[in-house]
């Protein structure tokens, strides 16, 4: 798969699981960038949860990102992605996307990719676009505020992804 590697992140930027330890962090980022945050215990579940994984990207000390998705039966679902709003558009999005992609490429279990986006992120959207998703549909009311969330799909065999690139 023509994703980036963690080994291409630039110096001092790493990608890790959660740990209990980042609870809070990871929490006060939500809450800094989502206009309707998950709980704390919502992030406790996941830790749990078997089906998921949650990617943490620091650049240096400093929690710039994460990145939540589940992996069932070929099927990756992409739950949460954020990226600490003085960091936006520096590609740490674009990083944890193939990080995850490339991982569940690599064990041989990914088939297809589905997410839910606010029809007003254009920037999220448009990075889902560079990564060979397509629109599919539209959940009406989805979010809390009412907005209506663009469902997107991206298909393993259908080599959509080349080419993609990091900002």
């Amino acid at each position: 798969m023509p994703f980036s590697r963690s080994s291409d992140l630039p110096a001092g930027d790493r990608i890790a699981p959660l740990q209990a330890a980042d609870l809070a962090a990871v929490h006060r980022l939500e809450c800094a960038s989502q206009q309707s945050p998950w709980s704390l215990q919502h992030f406790a579940d996941e830790l749990t949860n078997p089906v998921a994984t949650v990617d943490l990207y620091w650049r240096g000390c400093e929690l710039a990102g994460f990145l939540c998705c589940w992996l069932i039966a070929g099927e990756l679902q992409v739950q949460n992605l954020v990226t600490s709003p003085t960091l936006r558009r520096s590609g740490i999005a674009a990083r944890l996307m193939a990080h995850a992609l490339d991982r569940a490429g690599r064990a041989g279990e990914l088939t297809v990719s589905w997410l839910e986006v606010r029809i007003s992120n254009q920037p999220a959207i448009a990075l889902y676009q560079r990564f060979g998703y397509s629109a599919s549909g539209v959940r009406k009311a989805y979010y809390a505020d009412g907005e209506d969330a663009l469902i997107m799909i991206y298909h393993a065999d259908t080599g959509t992804d080349a080419g993609v690139t990091q900002e």
